[in-house]
């Protein structure tokens, strides 16, 4: 079947949307970034609007683009940024705070008084996840019970929270929507990964209204049409993925054992574990990654909250480069480490270590430290951080990893896969169509329009274009490593 998809990828820092061919290939796109919001230390948070607009603008970009193309449009799938979350009035579409971003911090007290009450077995046996302010959950109630009569208006029914994707949705088919998809839910702390539904003993230990919450779809699935007086068409919503489970498509790992990470704002490294979930042994993330045709297919999830974001403090904070560009010639005119050591945790850590109250340092700086050495740090940090990743999912998934898939904005760069190859003894792989989490969509998108028949069709489609193999040795991987958990270990808080 021929015709084509868009995509639309709202992520952390940018809204894009991408048209794809039904051979998965990008015809046009466009990208708009928006502003970041820093009220309070470990506090990030987006405007809704700034959200909504770039992603009204790069579409509208793309269809004036594609000319007759645009004619031949099946439909629409969404991947977004997930755990981000807004809470709107459903009378008007207008929200009522914010966007909470997934990288604050604002409610880990309130994380850790639910594990001292001693909920946090019970949370892990529904939800697969740990109890953490990365998560919706204690986002919703935060902004309950801080902004004026939100609570009283959520049990009155005039509220609606979404993650980013049903925050889109609902404004593209101007209200009629109200929904999500597995993947989004499960990363909320309130969705049953083994029932599949919101969960009443969440709901009450959160204290979120159900009232609140939208419906959960299948990621292939109808979600709507847009609205014809905003995009001057009605296209079918057929497909919608949070960005890391959508990628985890785009790569086609539909096997279990198969292994990809995406490198963007984060880094975010999925397991494909088949049709049970997997109690990780080392704080690793049970979570759903695709519901299609009501089947569950689950993954171990490892989440690495700073990875791009070090390398726009460099060029945007400390102004040592004025554009990513310049990282190629730096990093090749630095010829090793320096025993420089950057650990980005801006925001806290993420997995294995999960420690929300650590944050960054740069170790090992001498008077001939340069800025090749900070920009070099900054790559190194990624790969170090996957290390760790790769190593606890073998462990807890008795999956020897042997090849790893990479994608995001980060994998363009070759020295980092390289670096990335040599640290984690892996074989890495880039495939050729490197906007994996757009195309995730589109594929999601393509299997409930009919574009597609299975997901072996999908699979076919993927096509390596570069293969990085180790070339260091066994002890050199092993100094550099035992520099890096140095590193790591001083900027753990003393609570963990």
């Amino acid at each position: 079947m021929s015709g084509f998809i868009l995509s639309i990828d709202q992520g952390t820092t940018s809204s894009r949307t991408i048209l794809f061919d039904h051979l998965g290939n990008n015809v046009c796109s466009s990208q708009y970034e928006f502003a970041q919001h820093y009220p309070a230390d470990g506090w990030v948070e987006h405007d809704p609007e700034d959200i909504w607009k770039t992603t009204l603008t790069s579409w509208l970009d793309v269809q004036k683009e594609a000319g007759g193309k645009a004619d031949e449009i099946q439909g629409i799938g969404i991947t977004n940024q997930r755990e981000t979350t807004v809470v709107w009035e459903r009378s008007t579409g207008t929200p009522i705070y914010s966007a909470i971003v997934w990288q604050d911090r604002r409610t880990a007290e309130t994380c850790e008084e639910i594990v001292a009450l001693g909920h946090a077995e019970t949370i892990a046996s529904k939800t697969g996840l740990l109890i953490d302010a990365y998560f919706s959950a204690t986002k919703i109630s935060w902004i309950l019970d801080n902004i004026d009569g939100a609570r009283q208006r959520a049990e009155r029914g005039e509220l609606a929270f979404g993650t980013i994707d049903s925050f889109l949705i609902w404004r593209m088919t101007n209200g009629e929507v109200h929904a999500t998809d597995a993947t989004n839910a499960s990363r909320t702390l309130l969705f049953n990964i083994h029932t599949q539904q919101w969960d009443e003993t969440l709901l009450k230990i959160f204290d979120v209204p159900r009232s609140l919450l939208p419906e959960v779809k299948d990621c292939a699935d109808d979600y709507g049409s847009t609205d014809e007086k905003i995009f001057g068409r009605s296209l079918p919503i057929a497909g919608v993925a949070g960005d890391q489970q959508a990628a985890l498509v785009g790569q086609a790992c539909f096997s279990p054992g198969m292994l990809k990470s995406t490198y963007g704002t984060g880094c975010f490294m999925v397991m494909n574990t088949g049709s049970e979930p997997v109690t990780s042994e080392n704080q690793l993330l049970a979570t759903v990654g695709y519901r299609i045709n009501g089947k569950v297919t689950y993954a171990l999830e490892g989440s690495i909250f700073n990875a791009g974001t070090a390398i726009q403090w460099l060029r945007d904070d400390l102004k040592l480069i004025s554009d990513v560009s310049e990282i190629d010639s730096l990093v090749h005119d630095t010829w090793n480490n320096g025993g420089v050591y950057m650990v980005p945790a801006f925001t806290g850590l993420g997995a294995p270590h999960w420690d929300p109250h650590a944050r960054g340092a740069i170790t090992g700086i001498t008077r001939d430290t340069s800025a090749g050495h900070f920009v070099r740090a900054a790559l190194e940090a990624v790969c170090y951080q996957s290390r760790e990743l790769v190593m606890a999912m073998s462990s807890d998934s008795n999956h020897t990893t042997t090849h790893l898939r990479v994608d995001g904005g980060m994998a363009a760069n070759d020295w980092m896969l390289q670096f990335l190859s040599d640290i984690t003894n892996t074989t890495v792989e880039k495939p050729q169509i490197i906007e994996t989490t757009a195309l995730g969509a589109a594929y999601i998108a393509g299997l409930q329009l009919g574009v597609y028949q299975s997901l072996d069709e999908i699979s076919d489609l993927w096509r390596n274009t570069h293969t990085y193999v180790p070339e260091i040795e066994s002890d050199h991987r092993h100094s550099l490593v035992k520099g890096w958990e140095a590193a790591i270990n001083s900027v753990k808080s003393s609570a963990n």
